[in-house]
């Protein structure tokens, strides 16, 4: 007798080129849009993969396909599903700035982009639903080729992001699902649906070789980049997109724009070796960073460094060496390759070291001290030092944080300041940026035993090309002399005006009642200010969030963005984010079920099964992605934090799933024996990492990594469990096996879906410690409820 064939390669395959499918979205969107939509792509492929459950469920005539036709025509049908799918999402133009006031046409798009997600991963859920329904004794090994497929393709989607760029590695997964519907379609002698995956591999494999002939995503409106903008340099990398442009305002042929994700970044200055053509920077507000403290700064650290202006500037003001640093190695690229003639080879200068790397861990890894560190709007998702759509609201922000000031001030020379200057728009109104930064400021420097903190901080304002905030801060007091000096620059530069200087208040704005307050007074004080800008931490470092989302709520239909773009933008669209999330998901995991709703009138103990399957979907959701935002502190790079921690989930996930199994039958070792080692290592995850964390942030990324592997490994060993046990309980308490395991990975699949957005409110309201014991409490009420489930024997009724 032939042994049956459990598919464990191609749902292996498919899985894989799931993720890459996912991965590579994220970044086409948040370069055609914004970086919040990265959760709309998480979301959708969820959904779609849930939905594919239901499907199965609703529509007998799928059961009585053969499993090798049904995967080879859903390979198929998916395959063509990304190619046209990606058309639709890179060529629909969305203007969100506009969702409430364009009377639903823009929504509409929004809604048609979200359709062709959902379809791109539809037939990935159908696949693997049907795999399951159809072998429930061998789901763990199953779920385990599922995670482990999903785990690789997270290992190898950024070099293929690099390698291809991510449209590139968007087709390249539907080539191969189109290749394993091929292998399938030959493997059953159809000649018709093995022409077919053929043709379409043929043609998707076009976008795999020639990315560049892609159609370029249209951007949002407010980007500076456009489909139709002539450029002079072009390059995906999975941190940003970097592009160059030549015009740049008034200056001719002096300077080229840096645009970081569609968005103008910064400038490279052309540069013909002469430092004394660069005396613009006396009347520069660059100038405060050099002239105020009584002797120059020798050694200079520049944490993002992006086209080399303040690297001129400290050449200019004769600083002996200067180290910058850089991000992304694309934008590093541009001063070391692609424009090195243009700015005077910059960075092969004898007093300049150029460095590709994240600031915060760079500087963990220092042992000297600094004269001046000169921070230049950077941050640790993106460059876009824009923020007029509220693109960095979601982002988390590391350098921005008190640890981090903390840890400045640390590597600071006795007279040493650190220099923190970007866009403030509005600062007679609302001067957020300002006010947060010199908020967080004085609690890194309460940390450090200061009392009068005023006298440690000079803040001034500059109109600039675009109005600029400057923060001096020191870990010694200014001096008169300083305070003087501050104040005498000030004078020089046009329009500049001097905020406080060393205790001394010159204006009665919130950044002086900031820095002036009682701390008990501050503290009562911060929630009284019409917009959130309480001091940040690494426990939640979202610098950008102004907008409290209590604000956003009964504000919402009230349109916004036309006058002040920045303002709660970013807030509104998540809740529209989470809005369009739960209308999907209703709509194609949950009502679908009304069409068989006599099998599922049958099915026993929906209530528990459901609550089962919502906390184990909420719960996973929760712990991934608050995982993912504290680990970017960890290895640097957001997009490397995003790929490790999910491979190690997914694959340690996969393994525990394989040995769920042996003990599928034990009721008691789930709340016994899982439950409490979740509980230990979200305890780890809550005190523990930040020690790990200070301890190896100064390791080489590589072993980093390996670490980050390591401290997530053994979550995902039992959260695998939970999945496999909880399907194959409901499918041993009735005959309607497909239904009952459908029914489960749709609830699964909802809640899975909202979570992916509302951890992130979470985390932006309440910090990452609480998303994390929201998520031990999740796992709490699955433990609970799965334990119920195993107990039962099988019954008819509920």
């Amino acid at each position: 007798m032939t042994k049956p064939r459990r598919f464990y390669l191609e749902i292996f395959v498919i899985c894989l080129a799931a993720l890459l499918l996912e991965i590579s979205y994220t970044r086409v969107v948040s370069f055609k849009l914004f970086y919040y939509y990265t959760y709309l792509i998480i979301g959708f492929a969820l959904l779609g993969i849930g939905s594919g459950g239901v499907f199965v469920a609703i529509l007998p005539q799928l059961a009585r396909v053969p499993i090798e036709r049904l995967l080879a025509i859903c390979c198929l049908a998916g395959a063509v599903a990304v190619g046209v799918g990606y058309f639709i999402i890179a060529l629909t133009p969305v203007m969100t700035r506009e969702l409430w006031i364009s009377g639903g046409v823009e929504f509409a798009k929004l809604l048609l982009i979200c359709f062709a997600l959902f379809m791109t991963f539809l037939f990935v859920g159908i696949m693997i639903a049907s795999l399951f329904g159809r072998n429930p004794d061998f789901i763990s090994k199953l779920y385990f080729a599922d995670l482990l497929g999903a785990g690789v393709g997270c290992a190898l989607v950024v070099f293929l992001m690099r390698a291809l760029t991510p449209p590139g590695a968007v087709f390249l997964g539907g080539v191969l699902l189109a290749l394993t519907g091929t292998r399938l379609a030959r493997e059953l002698r159809a000649p018709g649906l093995t022409m077919a995956g053929v043709a379409i591999a043929a043609i998707l494999a076009v976008g795999v070789v020639f990315p560049e002939k892609l159609p370029e995503p249209v951007t949002d409106s407010i980007k500076t980049i456009r489909p139709d903008s002539p450029r002079m340099f072009t390059r995906w990398n999975p941190v940003f997109r970097v592009d160059v442009t030549a015009k740049f305002g008034d200056l001719e042929d002096r300077a080229r724009v840096i645009h970081h994700d569609g968005l103008w970044g910064s400038s490279l200055h052309k540069f013909d070796g002469d430092v004394s053509s660069l005396s613009r920077f006396e009347t520069n507000e660059r100038v405060y960073a050099f002239r105020v403290t009584e002797a120059r700064p020798r050694r200079v650290l520049i944490i993002g460094a992006a086209g080399g202006h303040e690297i001129l500037a400290s050449l200019f003001f004769d600083a002996e060496h200067i180290t910058a640093v850089e991000l992304n190695p694309v934008t590093a690229s541009l001063l070391t390759e692609h424009f090195v003639e243009y700015t005077g080879n910059l960075a092969n200068h004898p007093r300049v070291t150029l460095v590709n790397d994240e600031g915060r861990s760079f500087l963990a890894r220092q042992t000297g001290t600094y004269d001046l560190i000169f921070f230049v709007a950077p941050d640790s998702y993106s460059a876009m030092n824009s923020a007029t759509a509220g693109a960095f609201v979601l982002s988390e922000s590391y350098l921005y944080t008190a640890e981090m000031i903390e840890q400045s001030l640390r590597h600071l020379s006795d007279d040493g300041v650190i220099c923190m200057q970007f866009g403030e728009f509005a600062y007679e109104q609302k001067p957020n940026r300002t006010g947060r930064y010199v908020g967080t400021a004085r609690a890194a420097l309460e940390r450090l035993g200061v009392v009068d903190v005023g006298r440690h901080i000079l803040v001034a304002t500059s109109p600039s090309f675009i109005p600029v905030s400057t923060i001096l801060l020191k870990r010694r007091p200014f001096t008169e002399k300083e305070i003087g000096n501050f104040l005498a620059l000030t004078g020089t530069l046009k329009g500049s005006k001097a905020r406080h200087a060393g205790g001394h208040a010159l204006d009665n704005g919130p950044v002086n009642t900031i820095i002036s307050l009682p701390p008990a007074e501050l503290d009562a004080w911060y929630p009284t200010y019409p917009y959130d800008i309480a001091p940040i931490t690494d426990d939640s470092p979202f610098f950008w969030h102004f907008t409290r989302f209590r604000t956003v709520w009964r504000e919402f239909r009230e349109p916004k963005g036309m006058v002040d773009p920045e303002d709660s933008i970013g807030e509104r669209l998540l809740l529209v984010l989470i809005a369009v999330s739960a209308l999907f998901a209703t709509t194609f995991l949950l009502l679908p079920f009304v069409a068989i709703r006599d099998v599922w009138s049958r099915l026993p103990r929906k209530g528990r099964s459901f609550g089962m399957f919502a906390a184990i979907g909420l719960g996973f959701m929760l712990f991934e992605i608050a995982l993912i935002q504290k680990l970017t502190l960890f290895l640097g790079y957001p997009t490397y934090s995003l790929t490790v921690t999910l491979m190690s989930l997914l694959i340690f996930t996969g393994l525990g799933s394989l040995t769920a199994g042996a003990y599928a039958g034990r009721g008691d070792v789930v709340p016994w024996g899982l439950f409490p080692l979740i509980a230990v290592l979200t305890l780890f995850y809550q005190f523990g990492m930040g020690f790990v964390t200070d301890a190896l942030l100064g390791t080489p990324l590589a072993v980093r990594m390996v670490i980050a592997l390591l401290m997530t490994a053994p979550l995902g060993l039992v959260l695998g469990a939970f999945m496999p046990l909880g399907l194959a309980a409901v499918a041993s308490l009735t005959e309607h096996k497909d239904a009952y395991v459908a029914w489960g990975w749709a609830v699964n699949g909802f809640s899975s879906v909202i979570g992916s957005v509302l951890t992130t409110v979470l985390s932006m309201t309440y910090g990452f410690r609480v998303v994390l014991l929201i998520g031990l409490g999740a796992y709490a009420v699955a433990a609970t409820l799965l334990r119920q489930l195993l107990h039962h024997r099988p019954s008819a009724g509920q």
